[in-house]
């Protein structure tokens, strides 16, 4: 591919918010079994929702509004593995950014047990600006955070609600902790200071199940 062909195709990139990677011209002949012109696409497996369109019929449907919020997870079997939990507790939808998170590839397929091809996922630019809509349509947002004094048990997940969780490094973007309605935390009563994402998510919706079983 010459340089004016490359820089055209940089440029096509960064205005789709499509992800890129750089690498060895070797691991491009293993992909294509050297059938390529320097650059090879993955194509998604699965259509992504237009996330406004979603919350709208979610909420026309009478249903009460159960959402979860990715804040760039980057592991492939954690966000698989929370994607098949999210279709088991009825999430109604999944938002994750367009940059930065894992992608829906062979591996998220195979550890959501074929969950994302049954539980709606939308991308948009910035979690944040997923935020800001929620709650414009009276969505509450809550945050999974050690950043809190209140556990999930002081938390009500009763009304409409979404739930955001974030990265395995960092957490939740500290712009979007600032936005949230509620944050609340699991109570860790042995030494270890964590859990895995996959595995806090978890405790999250099932907590948000009980307490919409029992209200």
């Amino acid at each position: 591919m010459d340089g004016e062909l490359f820089n055209e195709l940089e440029s096509l990139l960064s205005k789709k918010s499509v992800n890129k990677s750089y690498v060895p011209v070797e691991k491009l002949n293993r992909l294509t079994k050297g059938n390529h012109q320097g650059a090879v696409a993955q194509i998604s497996p699965i259509e992504f929702h237009d996330m406004e369109a979603l919350i709208t019929e979610v909420i026309e449907s009478g249903k009460t509004p159960l959402f979860l919020l990715l804040d760039q997870i980057s592991d492939v079997r954690n966000f698989g593995a929370i994607i098949r939990t999210a279709e088991c507790t009825g999430v109604n939808g999944i938002i994750i950014q367009k940059k930065g998170g894992a992608p829906v590839n062979g591996d998220t397929i195979k550890t959501s047990a074929g969950a994302v091809f049954k539980i709606p996922i939308c991308k948009v630019d910035h979690i944040k600006d997923a935020v800001f809509y929620m709650q414009a349509s009276d969505i509450k947002v809550i945050a999974a955070t050690e950043k809190t004094n209140d556990t999930i048990y002081d938390v009500s997940f009763v009304e409409p609600c979404a739930i955001i969780m974030g990265s395995e490094g960092r957490g939740i973007n500290p712009s979007t902790l600032k936005v949230v309605d509620s944050k609340a935390k699991l109570p860790l009563l042995g030494e270890i200071e964590s859990l895995n994402v996959s595995v806090a998510c978890g405790a999250f919706l099932y907590e948000a199940v009980r307490q919409r079983m029992v209200k």
